[in-house]
């Protein structure tokens, strides 16, 4: 029964226990939220400050003792000081409690010594329009999204006000102040109870909406922020690009929806990794294939590709598969350029330093594909499927019987071409070529430095 009722006025609660990374990422955009309620609360009170010295002053000259501007003062002076501290990092919850204890006593304080600067009875303060600041000190305790800190400058602000009532009771001795005339009240230096305690019930009302409305955002916020650090996360096991398919898809993705897309499907594999592995440790085989994939894999982006999977020593990344574009082939042939560069720049650098060569090679392949989500509703997996795919992994271990260190199509580099790809190393065009695992011959074409 409390369930329903909760979430309906709370909304949904989030669920479990929230990772660390997303609790520090909130308390990071409250202090963000504090330094901004400081600097408005400062606004605040020098808006006011500077309206009461523009203000034409009704006072007596003869008033020995004007209170009104050693409060405002101390307003101003407890305002900078508040906000060199939390802008210092300076943000204890004791501290913020007491930084909202003291703005309403001040903020009382001040419309307490009107009747004192203006030598009227303690009524007088009670109609001062300064009233209206505590809804915005009570207000800005919202950015903090921290429902605590709104309902304490909610209470304080009613509570303020009922001592400030109950003193103007206690110092009217004769008992002619009080009233239940509304326009005596109005016209005159008079107490009518029931409006005082209107204002605490406003003051009260709109503390309690705010303080559901913080408690209703706090929730969506914590939904927010481990969404994006869901989304961050995805980025590091998928493609970013098909990361962002993820979260930006209008519907819930189930297994065995497609796309049909024409694209260029890119292998990248060590020669002899097999052998290598044997020979080495744990931690020197999987340092090696982290320098690997960290040197390949930004250079596969940077020529528009999208990492699909690691298959232990080898990459399959896709160009156009992902998101759509007119430049596929022309894109995944560039790829295998750089690539190239990158191999052998890294080759030299191990052999520099007395470590054993890494000779890596490349296959790409460009058609039809279909892209999608493959697997149960447990466990799903973006990938693409088609011919190319299966060209693309033919030709990469057929490399080296060529003798090369990248292969493509003919018909894939011909696509390239029309796309604008210039070639900028020594393209070989073999003919009828054999390849294992292919029915027919195939027209290649072989990369060399």
């Amino acid at each position: 029964m409390l369930e329903p009722a909760e979430r309906l006025l709370f909304g949904e609660r989030p669920r479990g226990r929230f990772p660390e990374r997303v609790r520090i990422a909130i308390e990071d955009q409250q202090a963000n939220s504090e330094v901004l309620i400081a600097w408005m609360q400062f606004i605040v009170v020098l808006v006011f400050g500077a309206l009461y010295v523009a203000a034409p002053k009704a006072f007596s000259e003869d008033v020995d003792f004007a209170p009104v501007p050693w409060v405002l003062g101390g307003f101003i002076s407890f305002s900078i000081i508040r906000l060199l501290l939390i802008r210092r990092g300076f943000q204890p919850r004791w501290f913020l409690a007491l930084a909202v204890i003291a703005d309403t006593a001040l903020l009382m304080a001040l419309i307490w010594s009107f009747h004192l600067q203006y030598e009227q009875p303690a009524a007088f303060y009670l109609k001062a329009p300064t009233l209206l600041y505590v809804f915005i000190f009570i207000a800005l305790r919202s950015l903090r999204f921290d429902p605590t800190f709104v309902l304490l400058a909610g209470a304080c602000a009613a509570f303020g006000w009922l001592a400030l009532l109950g003193y103007s009771v206690w110092s009217d001795e004769g008992g002619d102040m009080i009233t239940r005339d509304f326009v005596e009240y109005v016209q005159a230096n008079k107490i009518l109870i029931g409006a005082e305690f209107d204002k605490v019930i406003s003051i009260t009302v709109t503390t309690l909406i705010l303080a559901v409305s913080i408690v209703r955002a706090r929730r969506l916020m914590i939904r927010s922020v481990s969404e994006q650090a869901a989304v961050r996360d995805l980025s590091r096991f998928f493609a970013p690009e098909v990361a962002q398919a993820i979260t930006d898809s209008d519907k819930r993705i189930q297994p065995g929806t497609g796309e049909a897309r024409t694209a260029g499907v890119l292998m990248c594999d060590i020669g002899g990794f097999t052998s290598m592995a044997v020979a080495m440790s744990p931690n020197d085989l999987i340092a090696l294939l982290t320098e690997y994939e960290s040197r390949l894999v930004p250079v596969i982006r940077r020529n528009g590709g999208s990492v699909d999977k690691f298959l232990g020593d080898g990459i399959m990344a896709t160009f156009g598969a992902v998101l759509p574009t007119e430049t596929f082939a022309a894109d995944s042939m560039r790829a295998v350029e750089d690539l190239m560069d990158t191999a052998e720049a890294w080759r030299r650098e191990r052999e520099a330093s007395g470590l054993e060569p890494v000779d890596i090679r490349f296959a790409v392949a460009v058609g039809p594909v279909v892209f999608g989500a493959v697997g149960d509703v447990s466990r799903l997996e973006y990938t693409v499927i088609g011919e190319p795919v299966n060209i693309a992994a033919k030709l990469e271990k057929h490399a080296k019987a060529e003798n090369c260190r990248g292969l493509t199509t003919a018909a894939s580099l011909t696509l390239g071409e029309a796309q604008g790809y210039r070639p900028k190393v020594s393209l070989d065009q073999r003919r009828a070529r054999p390849v294992d695992g292919l029915e027919n011959p195939v027209d290649i074409v072989a990369f060399s430095a």
